[in-house]
């Protein structure tokens, strides 16, 4: 009996993801076979690639450091009444825009600090703040407008004023316009469900810790933050490169680049390294090479350097981040830091163009 019922069991087919299986099997063997150098050659690119990044940048380096103490600053000045006052302040300009007033939280943490800290604590302040999913996106694509690092914008200054540019007007235009301009544009256009909330109907954003857990606390979730969600996304985003780059497709992504970034009036070489390495790194490299560059090249490589780039943090640290921190899943989180960075280097190469000759 059990043998007729198994005769009459329809066979299973295979599925799609069986069928993708099968296939790399097959090419896996076939490479074994062939070219056992291709495997070993593309874990040591993959390897090589994320090393010196991880190692040499988030642990032993200043940059890890920096998150730790970036969130430490950040949690501090929360529980000192910083967020409150902000929503505050801000109020006026998101009536007129008529959005949360904590989209533009994150925007001003990472000015202070560093994008993966204001994403750690600007994102639960969104939703406590009861900010709808469009106007969370609309929080990641304007906190991307504005440069994560002081050391960038004192970089930054002193490049400008080696070509003897108004920076005055070139901060107002590169870092506080946006925190207007952006939500505005991005509530008629892409995100529309959006409200002004007032401010009788926010909650209080100052926890009621005490002083010492505060500090340690945070140092702990800064070291978190770096252990758990962004050195793994750097390891991929990196890990990623070093495969491309293995098998020769990463070349003519980065001589694209080079050639997008030279067709937007921006220096291709610390624009590249502002784009896949540090906007810092880049800036830092900038004002050494000012006085030799055209100006409108020196003002679009410093408005791209104010930003959420590179794109490890686009596409590996923002989705890490806020998929954890807020009500957005990954690919919600990584498609608004992409229109975001798109944006920032529309805004660069359009600054660069057509405002230089004011800006002299």
């Amino acid at each position: 009996m059990s043998e007729a019922l198994a005769g009459n069991t329809p066979k299973k087919g295979l599925r799609k993801i069986e069928i993708m299986g099968l296939s790399l099997v097959a090419l896996s063997l076939t490479g074994l076979i062939f070219n056992p150098q291709f495997i070993s050659g593309i874990f040591d690119a993959m390897l090589n690639k994320s090393y010196p990044i991880i190692v040499k940048v988030f642990l032993t380096g200043k940059v890890g450091v920096a998150i730790i103490i970036s969130v430490l600053i950040g949690r501090v000045l929360e529980r000192c009444g910083f967020t409150d006052a902000l929503m505050r302040l801000l109020l006026p300009i998101t009536r007129l825009i008529k959005v949360n007033s904590s989209v533009l939280i994150p925007s001003v943490y990472n000015i202070l600090g560093d994008i993966n800290a204001a994403g750690r604590i600007a994102g639960p302040i969104l939703v406590k703040a009861g900010a709808t999913k469009d106007e969370q996106k609309i929080a990641i694509c304007t906190m991307v407008q504005s440069q994560q690092s002081f050391s960038t914008f004192m970089f930054s200054i002193i490049a400008l004023t080696a070509i003897k540019a108004k920076v005055f007007v070139i901060v107002l235009l590169s870092v506080f316009a946006p925190l207007v301009i952006v939500p505005a544009l991005l509530r008629l256009v892409l995100w529309k469900d959006t409200r002004a909330v007032p401010l009788e109907e926010m909650p209080t954003f100052t926890p009621d810790t005490g002083v010492l857990p505060t500090i340690f606390g945070a140092a702990r979730e800064g070291a978190e933050l770096l252990f758990l969600l962004i050195i793994p996304a750097v390891g991929v985003i990196f890990a990623m490169i070093g495969a491309l780059e293995y098998v020769g497709v990463w070349q003519p992504i980065e001589s694209g680049l080079t050639s997008l970034l030279s067709a937007l009036s921006i220096d291709p070489k610390t624009g590249i390294v502002s784009m896949l390495a540090s906007p810092t790194l880049a800036t830092a490299q900038l004002k050494d090479i000012a006085t030799t560059l055209s100006p409108e090249l020196v003002i679009g490589s410093v408005v791209l350097a104010a930003s959420g780039f590179p794109l490890s943090v686009i596409f590996g640290q923002i989705p890490a981040i806020w998929s954890d921190a807020t009500d957005l899943n990954h690919f919600e989180a990584m498609g608004a830091a992409v229109i975001g960075a798109v944006m920032r280097l529309l805004t660069a190469g359009l600054v660069a163009t057509f405002l230089t000759k004011l800006l002299l």
